[in-house]
């Protein structure tokens, strides 16, 4: 593959790695997780399934909603392997995943929202 040249040679890493940088499309995930969050009521959800395992009753009213908008907001947070759910009887429990992705959005929500986790 040949290189390709930047008009203005300013000796920077970023010239020098300029044929290494990924491909638009390697980002469009975080851009899907960006999309996703953009939403205040599942990047609350999301926190506080963070701190709790909880079934979809106790959430909405936690959450001030109704059961089945709560449950869209779930099903699109576990589609994206940010939520977990396990069923007991006729109850399903939520809580955030186990997975780096999960973890990293949580820490960068407490630090954008300057929130701590509650003791």
């Amino acid at each position: 593959m040949e290189s390709r040249k930047l008009p203005h040679d300013h000796h920077s890493p970023m010239e020098q790695n300029f044929d290494h940088m990924p491909q638009p499309e390697a980002f469009q995930v975080t851009a899907d997780l960006f999309k996703l969050m953009s939403d205040r009521t599942r990047i609350r959800l999301f926190w506080l399934l963070c701190h709790c395992e909880e079934c979809v009753l106790n959430l909405s009213v936690m959450m001030n909603m109704s059961s089945p908008a709560l449950s869209h907001h779930l099903k699109l947070l576990k589609a994206f392997g940010l939520v977990d759910s396990r069923r007991e009887g006729k109850e399903v429990y939520y809580r955030s995943a186990d997975n780096p992705r999960a973890e990293a959005l949580h820490r960068v929500i407490e630090q954008v929202a300057e929130i701590a986790c509650p003791e």
